[in-house]
């Protein structure tokens, strides 16, 4: 076992601890970056000046109404800019826009003395444009042929002739829509300068080392003369990675301006307007499969809807692309990316990162193909498995296939899914408006950046001379409990009581070049980290506490604040003494960690070698009951088995899969993200704006009964205390949310019935489902004879062509 993974006997790790600020959130106590504002004095407000178009020139823009406005103090244009007037780090974000690219993009900011005055200053703003061609849905780019960034191909083995070879081929497509990150706290910052000229900015931000980055080079400072500072976040889910980086520019470019603090908070409607979005996705495809149902080729090309600029569409959908196949072996694969250029939002991260769409179009043909074949849907599920020693079509080898088997056969058995599956046919049969239906599905989602250099982290680890403990690591807090596994990590690191460690906020100017707080990485990295630099601490200790007890410094032990020997019954120095001689004895109490992801490599050309350290897997079974009058539905019971490897933190991981659950069955059947489409002067304009138009989960839509474990006996060789990442791997866990309302609409039609659902599968959606399946429609299935779809293929027809058949 690696010094790494290996668990000390009485570890802090692994035992059910609140989250660390558990008592500030419910108390209102805990403070977030625009609680800092009233602390600070003098700040003034800032608010954008929006263009209502979605592609546009402006030909004038004049500010001087607005400095007539009282309480306004300046108005921030691209002259004001002394470095780069960019937000992106790929060069293609205006932070002033002489082009609007999206409805509400801002060209101007209005700094005021009130948050009104700044309001109004932004409405006194005159500006004039030139209205452009628009192209608002991801077809309309598909059939412009306008693209953006790289267009990757998976590829392994001889598609053609696989296809050709196979009992079965059927083709399709689907689309689906993005997803709102609705955050509960939307995306601020507070800036300001000090007599050094120092920037220092507070802001709400998954990355802020890239904020920091940013943020200088629009200054046209280094970044040593910029300090970025994340307290926390009430919420991030992705769209704090990038996005936060050109509003925290703002607010500093304001205040080295001014001289004084500049504030800029985004309200919910601006949020949802001017940030961006889960990247929706279309998906052609074409698959085989012989006649015991496994899958012998799929042929595939995805497109994501990337909005107006890059963002981080690349490595979202190279992601997507990665997990296609989700648990599932497919022995020949073909699958093209591309990315369409829309005037909407820059799409960004959001919690899976282009995984869940990915996966999504699988399960969606596994789902669909199931009752064609005659097989149960969760038999061919199980009957396409990866076993050991087979690779993912980019060459990993999948090390723990037995693992997945072992999580999918534990929910069959404590889900009582044989029998529960008799009961869901009997009900059904005497019922003739009311359907339920049961369906498990996998998951398998790769842990680790695409991009390797990401996979470093550092912390900074100092012991006081009274034996406290105070760390600082380059992970962001949003309510995940990153800082409660970190704290874990540092008092089983240094065999202390938790109570003896605290955690400070996380600045740039204690540990630099740190990585975004994403990918499901940042128990890893950053306890990785924070255990490095706890462990040279001690290996210090050990040879001042060897002195005392007589012992070879190899032999010391700390645990529970107490240093013994190996011997059984011999001496015992307490913690705070063997510290407290460390510096009197002139020894280091203070430590910067640093941990790099070993064993990763990977071709990004040639979309091949082993970019994740591990697969993180889950599995989740999920009864649902479907009213065809209405199409409404209820979630009756869900039971899922989730692999934390050997958890860091119980509570808080349970907490995780239960979130993250549910947040992918808001994306997959409410979050109905809406663009006006239409010609006119609100096309481009998103209609879902706020809480009373954007439907988020809440607890009506939560599982009557809700039953979540961990897989016990999981021990990840090689990861931080043996654990495993959590953050992104349940959300897809909601497959099998989706797969049981297809299978409850196609319970109204007769045997056999297969059904193509929408996603969302919002109850109107689900309800046309249950027509279809009545009428006998089924599914659309394109035939499969003809060509297999290509990167810059013919344009698609509508949905309505569509029809049901197999070659």
């Amino acid at each position: 076992m690696s010094a790494l993974s290996q668990r000390p006997a009485g570890a802090v790790v692994g035992t059910a601890v609140p989250h660390e600020a558990a008592a500030l959130h419910v108390t209102g106590l805990a403070l977030y970056t625009d609680d800092l504002v009233g602390r600070t004095k003098d700040v003034l407000h800032a608010w954008p000046v929006q263009v209502m178009h979605a592609h546009a020139r402006v030909t004038a823009l004049r500010t001087d109404p607005a400095l007539a406005v009282p309480g306004v103090v300046r108005v921030l244009t691209g002259a004001d800019v002394p470095g780069v007037n960019d937000a992106g780090v790929k060069h293609d974000e205006p932070l002033f826009p002489d082009e609007v690219m999206f409805y509400g993009h801002a060209v101007c900011w209005v700094l005021g003395e009130t948050l009104e005055a700044a309001r109004l200053g932004a409405e006194a703003v005159e500006v004039e444009v030139e209205p452009l061609p628009a192209l608002v849905t991801v077809r309309e780019a598909i059939e412009a042929e306008a693209f953006q960034g790289g267009q990757p191909r998976l590829e392994r083995g001889d598609v053609e002739q696989a296809l050709t070879a196979s009992a079965h081929v059927f083709s399709g497509e689907i689309e689906f829509a993005g997803q709102e990150h609705f955050y509960l706290e939307t995306h601020c910052a507070l800036a300001l300068v000090d007599e050094n000229g120092q920037v220092f900015v507070q802001s709400s931000t998954q990355h802020p080392s890239e904020t920091q980055e940013i943020v200088a080079h629009v200054l046209g400072l280094t970044s040593s003369e910029v300090t970025v500072q994340c307290l926390r976040m009430g919420g991030g889910f992705g769209g704090k990675e990038m996005q936060p980086h050109g509003l925290a520019a703002i607010a500093a470019l304001g205040a080295r301006l001014t001289g004084r603090p500049v504030r800029l908070r985004l309200n919910r409607s601006q949020d949802i307007t001017m940030t961006g979005k889960r990247h929706g996705f279309h998906a052609r495809w074409q698959v085989g499969f012989d006649d015991e149902g496994r899958l012998t080729a799929l042929d595939a090309t995805l497109t994501s809807d990337g909005g107006w600029s890059l963002d981080l569409s690349e490595p979202v959908l190279a992601r997507a692309l990665c997990h296609i196949d989700n648990a599932y072996w497919i022995p020949a694969v073909r699958v093209n990316g591309r990315i369409a250029r829309t005037n909407k939002t820059s799409q960004t991260a959001f919690r899976g990162f282009g995984g869940p769409q990915g996966m999504l179009v699988i399960e969606d043909i596994l789902g669909r193909c199931a009752p064609t074949l005659g097989i149960d849907p969760h038999e061919l599920r199980r009957r396409n498995f990866y076993a050991v020693g087979q690779e993912t079509p980019y060459g990993q080898p999948v090390r723990q296939a037995d693992r997945l088997l072992r999580t999918w056969d534990q929910v069959l058995d404590t889900g009582d899914f044989a029998a529960r599956t008799a009961e869901v046919a009997a009900f059904n049969a005497g019922s003739l408006h009311v359907k339920r239906a049961l369906a498990i599905t996998p998951v398998k989602f790769g842990i680790s950046f695409n991009f390797t250099a990401f996979n470093q982290g550092g912390a900074l680890v100092h012991v006081y001379k009274d034996g406290s403990v105070l760390i600082t690591h380059g992970g962001t807090e949003m309510g995940q409990g990153l800082h409660t596994k970190m704290l874990q990590v540092a008092a089983t690191a240094l065999g202390v009581p938790l109570s003896r460690v605290r955690l400070a906020p996380t600045r740039t100017d204690k540990v630099p070049n740190t990585s975004a707080t994403a990918a499901s990485s940042g128990a890893d990295l950053n306890g990785g980290a924070v255990k490095n630099a706890c462990e040279q601490i001690l290996a210090r200790l050990s040879q001042v506490a060897a002195e005392q007890l007589h012992v070879p410094a190899a032999d010391v032990r700390f645990s529970g604040g107490v240093v013994r020997g190996l011997a059984p019954g011999g001496p015992t120095v307490p913690w705070e003494d063997v510290v407290r001689l460390a510096y009197f004895s002139r020894v280091q109490l203070w430590a910067a960690g640093y941990y790099r992801t070993e064993g990763l490599h990977w071709d990004s050309a040639a979309m091949r070698g082993e970019p994740f350290k591990y697969f993180a897997h889950g599995v989740a079974a999920a009864e649902v009951e479907v009213d065809g009058f209405t199409g409404a539905y209820r979630v009756r019971r869900v039971d899922i088995v989730h692999d934390v490897g050997d958890s860091l933190s119980p509570l808080v991981d349970i907490g995780q899969v239960e979130g993250g659950f549910v947040q992918g069955v808001g994306w997959l059947t409410l979050e109905d993200l809406r663009w006006e489409d239409r010609e006119g002067p609100n096309r481009g304009r998103i209609s879902t704006q706020s809480a009373s138009t954007y439907k988020l989960p809440s607890f009506s839509e939560m599982p009557e009964d809700f039953r979540v474990s961990l897989l016990e006996s999981a021990h990840e060789e090689g990861a931080v205390f043996g654990s495993k990442a959590v953050g992104e791997p349940p959300l897809m866990l909601a497959f099998s949310v989706r797969e049981a309302l297809r299978q409850a609409a196609a319970a109204f039609g007769p045997a056999g019935t297969a059904v193509d659902l929408a996603s969302p599968a919002t109850p109107e959606a689900v309800f046309w489902a249950v027509e279809a399946a009545r009428s006998g429609e089924g599914a659309h299935l394109r035939d499969g004879g003809e060509q297999p779809p290509q990167p810059t293929g013919p344009p698609i027809r509508p949905t309505s062509e569509r029809v049901l058949s197999e070659s």
